[in-house]
């Protein structure tokens, strides 16, 4: 598969735009109806959305193999997903995706661990800058206000969202390998979808015509973000694609600033610039080899 290794990079890009997107109309409906609810209810409206599409194209069931992958990251993101927008309801949006940008740096080690991959050098330096540039942003932010009981477990449970989302892209990777993105998309909303669903009688509830204008724009922003980088994680290794992720505030920065007014400060400049340093290093092509490898495709 020869494909040009700058479109995996801005599919990536794509996706995460479209996932902070999803972000910031996830956040109301969750404020509205509780984090579970909103979370089962956009993966199920997501998967109404895409399994027609992926039918009709497959018209047939994945291998078992290709199965076990598609459960294990359903369950993963499950749980990843639901913690992560339970955090959103106690934590400010931009400081919830900066603390979450820590999950990166671990899936370039578990990306050695799980895949194989070796990690070179400049995969290292590109999350390092990444993390640096969130913390300049958000530095003169976090710890402003005194910690209350509500942002502490909103803490802890973005913390283990950022564990779970680590583990998240290295099977997005593993999945993209061995199912096209209707595919993935389809699977994971499906699966997600029915593993949140044994707590639907004690925690379903029904929202109003706002929430589900919220939920039906979230499952539609999710559904395409899962498309590109499904996309992408088949065509690019993920030390490549990972440090890409922390672009994911300053889509989060644009999106403050067009719906409500937020200045960019020169923080916010000084983090931006860290930040695309280190997606530029990551990304950046090595000289071709004198003698060209013989692979079989």
């Amino acid at each position: 598969m020869q494909d040009n290794p700058i479109k995996p990079v801005l599919a990536t890009i794509a996706g995460i735009a479209l996932f902070s997107a999803m972000d910031a109309v996830m956040k109301s409906a969750a404020l509205s109806i509780g984090a579970y609810s909103a979370y089962f209810l956009r993966c199920l409206v997501g998967f109404v959305m895409i399994a027609p599409f992926w039918w009709y194209r497959a018209r047939t069931f994945p291998s078992a193999r290709v199965m076990r992958i598609h459960l294990l990251r359903g369950v993963v993101v499950a749980f990843m997903g639901w913690t992560f927008f339970f955090a959103l309801t106690r934590l400010p949006l931009a400081e919830a995706i900066a603390l979450s940008f820590i999950a990166p740096v671990f899936a370039l080690y578990l990306a050695a661990v799980l895949l194989g991959e070796t990690i070179e050098r400049k995969a290292i330096i590109a999350a390092i800058l990444g993390l640096a540039g969130v913390v300049v942003i958000v530095g003169g932010k976090i710890g402003r206000e005194r910690m209350d009981e509500e942002a502490t477990v909103g803490l802890i449970a973005l913390l283990l969202s950022a564990l779970l989302y680590a583990w998240n892209l290295i099977l997005q990777r593993q999945q993209a390998l061995v199912a096209r993105p209707s595919e993935v998309s389809t699977f994971q909303n499906g699966i997600v979808a029915l593993t949140l669903l044994a707590g639907a009688p004690f925690l379903l509830v029904m929202p109003d015509q706002a929430a589900w204008m919220d939920i039906t724009a979230g499952a539609a922003l999710a559904v395409g973000a899962a498309l590109f980088l499904s996309w992408a994680y088949a065509r690019a290794e993920a030390q490549v694609l990972v440090p890409i992720e922390y672009t994911g505030f300053l889509w989060a920065a644009f999106f403050g600033w067009i719906a409500f007014g937020e200045r960019v400060t020169p923080s916010t400049v000084l983090g931006a610039v860290l930040i695309v340093v280190g997606c530029w290093i990551a990304t950046r092509r090595q000289k071709a080899p004198a003698k060209p490898e013989q692979t079989a495709i």
